[in-house]
């Protein structure tokens, strides 16, 4: 399994890394059983992120914005442009405009 660490979050004060499953195609953060996640697509330097899930008794703990927050910095380390298809990662880039140039044009 290939798995890196591309940051941390901090949860009812304990560190969690953020990984990226590249088997599972999943920028991850996981709890034991439970893991919220987004999956993605890398497709030459356009990395797609489609669907960010967190289980029920992780909601509100800001682990989405804690997932979009280390997407994008990690996009923006690799140069890649971002295929926003996640409505979670629209409404974080909504949020934070500074994120907004990795944004890929449309074909």
């Amino acid at each position: 399994m290939r798995i890196e660490r591309i940051g941390e979050v901090v949860v009812d004060g304990v560190t969690r890394p953020i990984q990226i499953n590249f088997d599972a195609g999943r920028f991850e953060i996981s709890f034991g059983k439970l893991v919220a996640f987004t999956s993605f697509h890398l497709h030459g330097n356009r990395l797609a992120l489609i669907h960010t899930e967190v289980p029920a008794a992780l909601q509100g703990k800001g682990l989405a914005q804690a997932l979009a927050k280390a997407e994008l910095e990690y996009a923006r380390a690799h140069s890649f442009a971002v295929n926003p298809i996640c409505p979670v990662v629209r409404s974080y880039l909504k949020r934070h405009p500074e994120f907004q140039d990795l944004v890929a044009e449309t074909d």
